[in-house]
């Protein structure tokens, strides 16, 4: 708590607090402790792999929904869901979280794997950081939800370029969020990615960000089909082998 503090001491944008939990006590708890530090809004992070080959997919889901709702019920400030990307019916969960109450999505949650050390015969943690590839999975939901749900939509995922960041805004997201990206090689690369981005919409002529937001969703493509199935035909016809 005292980080958004000193976070909302030292700037004069939003501040958004998140945390990564399960049960609904806890998030309930940290979600008020947040709001009171001074967080303009709050992510909420269900960071939940489910492991009990007897739980059902829709327990899963009403986990979320449960904490969202107690979430909702102890804050006052706008509220975010982070998914992940394993739900059997992703556009479903997406509605009924809207319809809960959640104010924004985050697509998507990115679970780090354990790995298997071979010399010490021990599970070990491995943190590989994400690349602009993994931006197609969030790509392609945020472009199929746009426009269906009343709500902000964010990506979190495969970030690294100027050129991620406007595939995102085109596809129908409000925010993109970087994280690897500046790991590696700075916060400095965030100037430099706005500074690109404005020089391609002047390229580009564009006016403003509100004027691509959605324009490249599936709502208004001109080929809807190519978020869907049908692109997988073209997808593997467009493989050319390198000899």
């Amino acid at each position: 708590m005292n980080l958004i503090r000193r976070a909302k001491e030292a700037v004069d944008i939003p501040i958004i607090g998140s945390l990564n939990g399960v049960s609904t006590g806890g998030w309930t708890d940290y979600a008020a402790l947040m709001e009171e530090a001074g967080a303009d809004a709050i992510e909420l992070n269900v960071y939940y792999i489910p492991t009990n080959v007897d739980l059902k997919g829709s327990e899963i889901e009403n986990i979320y929904v449960e904490t969202l709702r107690e979430v909702k019920g102890s804050v006052s400030v706008p509220v975010a869901m982070k998914l992940s990307p394993y739900f059997s019916s992703t556009a479903n969960m997406a509605k009924r979280l809207i319809e809960e109450g959640a104010n924004g999505l985050v697509l998507f949650n990115r679970f780090y794997q354990p790995d298997i050390d071979l010399e010490a015969l021990e599970v070990v943690p491995r943190l590989v950081l994400s690349n602009s590839s993994e931006l197609r999975l969030p790509l392609r939901w945020v472009a199929i939800l746009y426009g269906r749900l009343q709500a902000d939509l964010a990506i979190t995922t495969g970030i690294h370029s100027s050129e991620d960041v406007l595939k995102a805004l085109m596809a129908g997201a409000k925010v993109t969020m970087m994280a690897s990206e500046l790991l590696q090689n700075g916060i400095r690369r965030i100037k430099i990615i706005l500074d690109e981005m404005k020089a391609w919409m002047d390229e580009h002529e564009y006016e403003s960000v509100a004027q691509m937001i959605g324009s490249m969703s599936q709502q208004h493509c001109a080929e809807p089909a190519a978020f869907e199935r049908a692109n997988y035909m073209k997808m593997l016809a467009s493989y050319r082998p390198l000899n």
